[in-house]
């Protein structure tokens, strides 16, 4: 991380700290893994599996469906618990199911099979996104939130997609669809493992009444 550091310094760009770096990379990593698969969902369901268009739909209807829902209470289960631990364990969890659900889909022969899929990776991506987003917002350096979150936005997101984006097709015809899936669950085991380094980062929990010590509030 000092190294990127060290790139911004000579590119006149202002530092970013740890937590920072460290999630835009790890988004980096899980956003390539969804770009490789991401524009051959409806081929590999309709092709592949042998399933009528209409599954795609529906299959993208019960990730949102269940993300949506579920996401709510887990956001305020989180805020209640002060503290950051309670967020970042939800991410580790969160991660878990969502990898082995892709990693299940190589096995995938059925509509309902891609469905139950679905219903899982959305439970995980309501342990992740809310906790995961939580804790970018709270470590945001002062004065250079416009920049941060621009350059998780050209990084995690823009550069990432067009990298899987590009190799989806190439490695579709070279290994076939279904091995995508192991590469996508390949990647997010390694963002995981990328997210360990933000453990020394998370503030522990506190009761109510200490939260001053950890989180200064602002001078009025």
């Amino acid at each position: 991380m000092d190294l990127v550091n060290g790139i911004f310094k000579k590119l006149r760009m202002p530092p970013i700290n740890q937590v920072i770096l460290i999630i835009i990379f790890a988004e980096f990593i899980f956003t390539i893994g969804a770009a490789l698969i991401g524009p051959l969902v409806a081929i590999f369901i309709t092709k592949d599996v042998g399933a009528p268009v209409t599954v795609v739909g529906f299959a993208v209807a019960t990730y949102w469906i269940v993300k949506s829902i579920l996401q709510l209470p887990v956001a305020r289960y989180l805020d209640r618990n002060h503290g950051e631990i309670d967020d970042y364990y939800s991410v580790l969890i969160g991660l878990v199911i969502v990898t082995a659900a892709v990693y299940l889909y190589y096995f995938v022969q059925t509509a309902w099979h891609i469905y139950a899929l679905q219903f899982f990776i959305g439970i995980g991506d309501a342990l992740v996104v809310p906790a995961f987003q939580a804790i970018f917002a709270r470590h945001l350096d002062k004065d250079q939130e416009a920049f941060e979150m621009a350059l998780r936005s050209s990084f995690s997101y823009g550069v990432s997609s067009a990298i899987g984006g590009a190799l989806s097709g190439i490695l579709a015809m070279t290994v076939g669809i279904r091995p995508i899936y192991i590469i996508n669950g390949t990647l997010l085991l390694i963002g995981l493992f990328i997210l360990f380094f933000l453990r020394p980062y998370v503030r522990p929990r506190v009761p109510k009444d200490m939260m001053e010590v950890y989180m200064p509030q602002k001078k009025t």
